[in-house]
């Protein structure tokens, strides 16, 4: 049975973590204990994968200072007037590439998000900027039927998705082209750190769910192999595009960043990371906001490959490590490994934002309640296949090219 996603207290399944029979309660404690310390043992090759990838970033970016580059079509999709919009938007305009367009996009001719387009396109008359209005719908996914209302406009052979929240620095479109323009790339994606809207407790767990656990994991994935697409953006050619059957390919998919890269990856091309690492905002305010966007996050994931998703919850330490204190209250060990979990999780999370230049927005006593709501999110991925999307309830089915996997 499905659970109504506006009836789900945030931790509801809490208690079905911790009720366990008495009898298996000291093995599960050591269990947990051990669960926890491969989440520590996770998080420490994050960071130095993280370590890696950014002395690689350097020397690539320096490399793809080159004076000309093709010109690019830069496809902006808009649903309504987010938090920082005009900000992240300002980003692309101030992109410091030779030869590049704009291409914005909207569902609904009274969008506000029309009137943030129009003040920048004011602010910044030379640049090449251009709005299409287009409510026709190609499918479920509004976001890929945006784009093909949008490709009309796009004149330009390389073609560069982003996200309307992202907030990129000078040279994301350098670095990006430099990346593309590497023997056997099909599609180039980005890493984003996650840009609090307001300082509100959700947001700020938010982005720490992003950078010190998003970020962390999709480099141990790379590192195994593994070349997702990350939807914030993703770059290719218009060639590359015809070839996989255009975004009307993607248009029944809500997960159209991984169909697209796999796609790719069946052409027998790469998918590959820029090395830029652009913000993305977390708008939500409120928890119940956060826990919505987190679980759709989840149902997706766990759409796209159910085992490796269920495994990923070995990621939250702090969360085994209260489930062993909870199972062995009286026990001074499990107080001084809670403790332990604890203070590395935090070092490491503060090594993650020293690396990426970070303001620390999370305290560090937030990083267990991270934790649980993480696991929590796994948990319930499992229990229902509807999320909210963008204002509508949309039932999260696998991707035929993409199942089944582990």
């Amino acid at each position: 049975m499905d659970i109504p996603l506006a009836d789900t207290p945030p931790l509801i399944a809490l208690p079905l973590i911790l009720h366990l029979p008495l009898g298996f309660a000291s093995g599960v404690a050591l269990a947990g204990a051990v669960f926890a310390a491969l989440g520590l043992l996770q998080g420490l090759f994050g960071l130095a994968f993280l370590a890696r990838f950014l002395r690689r970033a350097r020397h690539e970016r320096e490399r793809a200072h080159t004076p000309a580059g093709p010109a690019i079509s830069v496809l902006k999709p808009l649903h309504g007037d987010e938090p920082l919009l005009e900000e992240a938007l300002t980003s692309f305009f101030t992109q410091d590439y030779p030869a590049f367009q704009i291409v914005f996009g909207v569902q609904d001719a009274n969008d506000p998000a029309i009137a943030v387009v129009e003040r920048l396109r004011a602010r910044f008359p030379a640049c090449d900027a251009s709005l299409v209005i287009d409510a026709t719908q190609h499918g479920m996914n509004r976001k890929v039927s945006n784009l093909i209302n949008m490709m009309a406009r796009a004149r330009h052979e390389v073609l560069v998705v982003a996200d309307s929240d992202i907030h990129a620095a000078r040279d994301y479109l350098r670095s990006v082209q430099a990346t593309l323009a590497l023997p056997g790339t099909g599609m180039v994606t980005t890493l984003y750190t996650g840009l609090p809207a307001d300082r509100s407790l959700a947001a700020r767990l938010g982005a720490s769910q992003i950078n010190h656990t998003f970020i962390p994991g999709v480099l141990i994935g790379r590192a195994l192999g593994r070349e997702d697409g990350l939807g914030a953006t993703m770059a290719l050619t218009r060639a590359t595009l015809a070839r996989l059957g255009g975004f009307a390919a993607l248009a029944d998919h809500i997960a159209d960043d991984a169909v697209l890269a796999a796609k790719v990856r069946d052409l027998g091309l790469t998918v590959r990371l820029a090395p830029t690492i652009p913000a993305t905002t977390v708008a939500e305010h409120g928890l119940r906001d956060l826990c919505r966007r987190e679980l759709r996050w989840a149902r997706v994931n766990r759409s796209l490959a159910p085992l490796s998703y269920a495994a990923s919850v070995v990621q939250y330490p702090l969360a085994f490590a209260l489930v062993t204190l909870a199972l062995a209250p009286g026990a001074a060990w499990a107080w001084g490994w809670l403790a332990f979990c604890w203070l590395l999780r935090a070092a490491t999370a503060r090594g993650i934002d020293r690396a990426l230049a970070l303001v620390p927005r999370a305290p560090m006593v937030l990083l267990a309640l991270r934790d649980l709501l993480s696991v929590v999110a796994v948990v319930m991925s499992f229990a229902g296949d509807k999320v909210y999307w963008r204002g509508e309830v949309v039932v999260v089915e696998p991707p035929p090219s993409l199942s089944p996997k582990m």
